[in-house]
């Protein structure tokens, strides 16, 4: 068996991508989107028709200017969404604009909307992850949602402070970032560092441990790798999100790979509680200047490339 195949016997395996012929070619269960995928995607031929389609949907709509392209950009995410879930058996995760990241009820308004848009056209929200930023406000609006069962994916998350606020409020999902946590360290310290070694690594084994130790159900699902080493040393993560790039490099290899994450292991581990009230989550989150700098990054460059995902919108009405 390859290195993809293996895995899948471990690992469910996720598609972080907007290309719908990567989801066929490698079959994951879970697909994954962001403004960034959803930009390069909406920019290339085979999908234009899914934002004009957006476009065309909203001819002799009374809404105007910013209120018309923000209705538009909607209808776009979950244009992609429905397409995605034609292929893929599971879930798709469609992501809240990063502008809310801060905006507790801006994020709850969006995040039903979305939700509404996908059940008028017949998918039941339990095949639907809404994304959301891994800010204090961000956790506080996923708590509120998963109780009303609406799903979420907690996204750009760093650090064990931020995952141990998600379990507590019961998210049905988190994405911790392995790869942008080591380009940090690597511009921070000038090291190149093994797979065994990748503070990305790490920071997910150490958050699986916790959740698996203390008995939280949110699931771990790595994301963001720089290269195959990152994926392999995480077989037995709950889930993984990997790039088409990354899931060809794994179908091409046929090395044995084990997992590494066990949860069984995990409960035996010592490990001691982290508190997760707003002061001490904003304190520690405080204290990782690697988890605050690549949070505050990842939104701004989300929130840029709605922007010009909305000006191309803006364009075609």
């Amino acid at each position: 068996m390859n290195q993809l195949d293996q895995l899948k016997q471990h690992t469910i395996v996720v598609a972080d991508t907007g290309d719908f012929e990567a989801m066929k070619a490698y079959k994951p269960q879970d697909a994954t989107t962001n403004p960034s995928l959803i930009l390069q995607a909406s920019q290339k031929e085979e999908y234009r028709p899914l934002v004009d389609q957006a476009v065309t949907d909203h001819k002799g709509s009374s809404l105007s200017g910013a209120a018309l392209v923000e209705s538009i950009m909607d209808r776009i995410l979950v244009n992609f969404g429905l397409e995605i879930l034609k292929i893929v058996p599971g879930r798709v995760s469609t992501e809240v604009d990063a502008r809310l990241s801060f905006d507790t009820q801006g994020t709850l308004d969006k995040a039903r909307h979305l939700i509404g848009l996908y059940e008028k056209s017949g998918i039941s929200r339990e095949r639907i992850l809404i994304k959301i930023a891994s800010t204090w406000e961000g956790i506080k609006a996923a708590e509120i949602l998963q109780k009303e069962g609406i799903n979420c994916n907690l996204t750009l998350l760093f650090s064990l402070a931020q995952a141990v606020a998600c379990a507590e409020g019961g998210i049905k999902l988190i994405s911790p970032f392995v790869g942008r946590i080591l380009d940090w360290h690597k511009k921070n310290s000038g090291k190149d560092f093994s797979p065994q070694e990748d503070p990305g690594v790490q920071s997910v084994t150490a958050i699986y441990n916790y959740y698996k130790h203390f008995g939280h159900t949110t699931e771990v699902m790595g994301a963001s790798f720089r290269n195959k080493g990152e994926i392999t040393e995480l077989c037995g993560c709950d889930l993984l999100t990997i790039s088409p790039g990354l899931l060809g490099e794994l179908q091409a290899a046929d090395e044995t790979i084990e997992p590494k994450l066990n949860a069984e292991a995990a409960k035996s581990l010592k490990i001691d509680r982290v508190a997760s009230d707003e002061k001490s989550f904003r304190w520690l989150f405080n204290e990782d200047p690697m988890a605050t700098e690549k949070t505050a990054e990842g939104i701004r460059k989300f929130g840029e490339d709605i922007v010009k995902l909305e000006n191309l919108v803006a364009a075609a009405i």
